[in-house]
């Protein structure tokens, strides 16, 4: 998202370098908002139902004015008092550059966390939830600070990172869809000002979140083939265990106002224009109660690119019967009366969709008065880059962090025993590379050499490429400093321009130069070295990896404004690093798969291998769920005498056999009642055997004794991260529910759940549950 591409003014992009921007928290001026005191129309009175009141307000405008209000750029309707609104925000991870936000007058930075992929990392929902929290108290700020123009933010990016080429990848949770979807669920919340679980008070947003992109959508450009083109063929099992559950969840658990159906078309059909996808599912299946935008020119894209659509207002028809509410673009704006005049759209089309847009502006208290006398009036902008703030983001990139490799104990490093530090790679002094893509400024920027040079009073840096892209290097110079220094550290990986929307990688090594770059400098060096790597999507590292002279290997992702700050500090042994890998790490020889191919599982007759830890069956370089601790960890489950749940006394309860002999109950038909009275509880011991103490995540994960008739051949079903000191133990406690959690998808997309035995494991450690009716 999105089509169209906004420029960073030259002043702000030179002020990212620049520490502590946040030095003005003076106010610039009334949020807008309508409804003021004298105001009596039904719209404005805020003891009827919203629903009822935005109904009120659609009855009172033209057809042109109704029209107006169907684009991203919403024109104030000036005779009723309804102020202009910017719906495209962006807040990915931080409140950032928008159409919406403009943090280039009093307010001039925001906290800014570490992309999405590393925070993921730490496999700490309470985390992402205090993200979120802090993103929505942030936008209030910067709202009732006079420097915003809408509160609905494009965010999170929730499409499964099936591919490790995609440039998107970064942008999400990972490659597991239960993590995926918890990930969405509790960020939602925060950012709404929801708690992180219970009841939802969906009349009274702080923010609004939006759920993207739905659905099937990894794919940039690959070798031509381009998303705004690209129809993904996708079976009903694919859609309904890997595509779909992490908007389900979105929607069901997180109480999302805000969908954006994505550019592709999904089996010949383009999402927006969808009617089965967006009114049948979101908003008949999953309950949805919000509002549904294009991506940027994805409304256009469906006549001008995929033909689909044979008129620019048979386009406006196809998105706006299937449920779209609002264009991110001018098609709908430019077209939409030509429509209604050509009897292609009708006037309930037009009101349903204002319906829905403007309930979400009334959620939001904007017809409420001066929101600053309402009741996140208080959120003034001494909330934006808050300390408090500043210290989450610097956890979130604490934890996130995975260490890959520690060969006899390269690391932790001491302060008092590195005399000096050579920092090599063109990922090592570049602020503006910490924050990945979709960012706004942040209130601190520090490079990872800036970060060191706390530590070691004798620093030099050596840049050794001229970019990540590594096509001009001075290796020499690299292998002089390395040889002189007492320890080496290089940073190297990937950055923007190897990644990022529109931009799929083609390879998944080191970019050009690097290898050789970091291979000489570790045989110059006195001491094995430490690799610190820089990027979102995974590369292949095997030759670190099997190097005696490379002694660990980092991954930091892009870890926001204190990732110089916490990569120190987790190199040094201040911090105990505890991520795990949210993707697999595949091997340069999976670019022989085509990333045009939408199947998850594999097929052996064809040699595809499959995709992500469920279904791929081939080499990788380092697994889903790895990473080492400078802590050693045990699990085990502290009792295995769990009575198995009974399928028995499930009333109509009806088995049926597969073609491969596999017999199934369909969980549908089982009911909530019966769901509920499976579930059970596992309960795991943790400890921690020191020497450092440490947060850990535990994993749980089940598998089924083989992996016939589309099984994946594991499966996660539950995480948790627990803080223990060195020594200490704890017992960590899953609810299990065999329904959500050993249910599989079938090919047809029903759920059921197969007779016979499930194991549930984590660590090494497992016990069996047989189901039998």
């Amino acid at each position: 998202m999105g089509r169209r591409t906004h420029a960073v003014p030259a002043a702000a992009a030179a002020a990212l370098l620049l520490a502590f921007l946040h030095l003005h928290v003076a106010a610039a001026a009334d949020p807008p908002f309508s409804c003021g005191a004298a105001s009596a129309a039904p719209y404005c009175d805020r003891k009827l139902p919203i629903e009822q009141r935005a109904a009120d307000l659609v009855s009172k405008l033209s057809l042109e004015e109704k029209i107006s209000q169907l684009g991203d750029e919403s024109p104030a309707v000036a005779r009723l008092g309804v102020p202009a609104y910017k719906w495209w925000s962006e807040a990915l991870h931080g409140v950032a550059w928008s159409k919406g936000m403009h943090l280039d007058g009093p307010l001039r930075a925001a906290t800014s966390f570490p992309q999405v992929i590393l925070t993921a990392a730490s496999f700490n929902p309470h985390l992402w939830y205090r993200i979120g929290q802090v993103i929505g108290t942030e936008a209030r700020g910067v709202y009732n600070n006079g420097q915003a123009e809408g509160l609905t933010f494009w965010a999170p990016n929730i499409n499964v990172f099936r591919d490790p080429r995609w440039g998107r990848g970064q942008e999400t949770p990972g490659e597991d869809p239960t993590m995926t979807g918890k990930y969405a669920a509790v960020f939602v919340r925060g950012v709404q000002g929801y708690g992180m679980s219970g009841a939802i008070n969906s009349s009274d947003l702080e923010a609004s979140a939006c759920c993207k992109h739905f659905t099937a959508y990894d794919l940039e450009n690959w070798k031509g083939v381009t998303r705004f083109a690209f129809d993904a063929k996708v079976t009903e099992q694919d859609l309904a265990d890997t595509y779909n559950p992490p908007f389900k969840s979105c929607v069901e658990d997180g109480g999302a106002s805000g969908i954006m159906c994505s550019y592709n078309r999904v089996n010949g059909v383009p999402t927006c224009a969808d009617h089965n996808l967006l009114s049948k599912t979101a908003r008949g299946d999953w309950s949805f109660n919000g509002y549904i935008t294009s991506d940027c020119d994805a409304v256009a894209i469906i006549h001008d690119v995929q033909g689909y659509a044979k008129a620019p207002e048979d386009a406006v028809a196809d998105v706006l019967k299937a449920g779209m509410d609002v264009n991110c673009g001018g098609y709908i704006q430019t077209h939409g009366v030509s429509a209604y005049q050509q009897g292609k759209i009708t006037g309930e089309d037009i009101d349903r969709a204002l319906r829905n847009l403007f309930a979400i502006r009334m959620r939001l208290g904007l017809f409420n008065g001066n929101p600053k006398y309402n009741r996140y009036g208080n959120i003034g902008a001494d909330q934006v880059c808050k300390k408090e703030h500043q210290d989450l983001a610097l956890q979130a990139a604490q934890d996130g962090i995975v260490l890959l490799k520690n060969d006899a104990g390269a690391l932790p490093l001491s302060k008092s025993k590195v005399s000096s530090v050579a920092v090599i790679g063109p990922n090592g002094n570049n602020a503006s590379l910490l924050l990945g893509n979709y960012f706004g400024p942040p209130c601190i920027s520090v490079t990872p050499f800036q970060a060191l040079q706390g530590y070691v009073k004798d620093a030099t840096f050596v840049q050794g490429c001229n970019a990540a892209v590594c096509n001009v290097s001075n290796i020499g110079e690299a292998v002089h400093a390395a040889s002189g220094a007492d320890y080496v550290v290089l940073f190297m990986g990937l950055d923007q321009n190897q990644e990022r929307e529109e931009v799929d990688r083609l390879e998944l090594g080191l970019p050009g130069m690097q290898e050789s770059l970091v291979n000489k400098v570790a045989d110059a060096a006195k001491k094995p070295v430490i690799l610190v790597l820089l990027c979102g999507g995974p590369v292949d590292v095997t030759f670190a990896k099997n190097n005696p002279k490379i002694g660990a290997i980092v991954w930091a992702g892009y870890p926001g404004q204190a990732g110089g700050i916490a990569i120190a500090q987790v190199l040094f042994g201040e911090h105990n690093p505890g991520g795990r890998l949210p993707v697999t790490w595949y091997p340069k020889e999976f670019t022989a798969v085509p990333m045009t191919d939408m199947r998850m599982r594999a097929d052996p007759s064809t040699g595809y291998p499959g995709r992500t830890y469920r279904f791929y069956k081939g080499k990788t370089v380092y697994n889903f769920g790895y990473g080492l601790s400078y802590s050693k960890y045990s699990h085990r489950f502290a009792s295995k005498g769990t009575k198995p749940p009974s399928m028995r006394g499930i009333e109509g309860l009806k088995a049926t056999a597969s073609a491969a002999g596999t017999v199934s109950y369909d969980v549908d038909e089982m009911g909530a009642e019966a769901c509920d009275r499976l579930r059970f509880p596992a309960v795991v011991r943790v400890q921690n055997h020191g020497p450092m103490d440490g947060r850990h995540p535990v994993l749980l994960f089940l598998r089924w004794p083989n992996a016939t008739d589309g099984r994946p051949a594991s499966q996660l079903i539950g995480f948790q991260s627990v803080h223990l000191r060195a020594d200490e133990a704890a017992h960590v406690e899953f609810e299990v529910s065999p329904c959500k959690h050993f249910s599989r998808a079938a090919e047809d997309g029903r759920k059921v759940i197969d007779q016979g035995s499930h194991f549930v494991k984590v660590g090494d450690d497992e016990f069996e549950l047989s189901f039998m009716a």
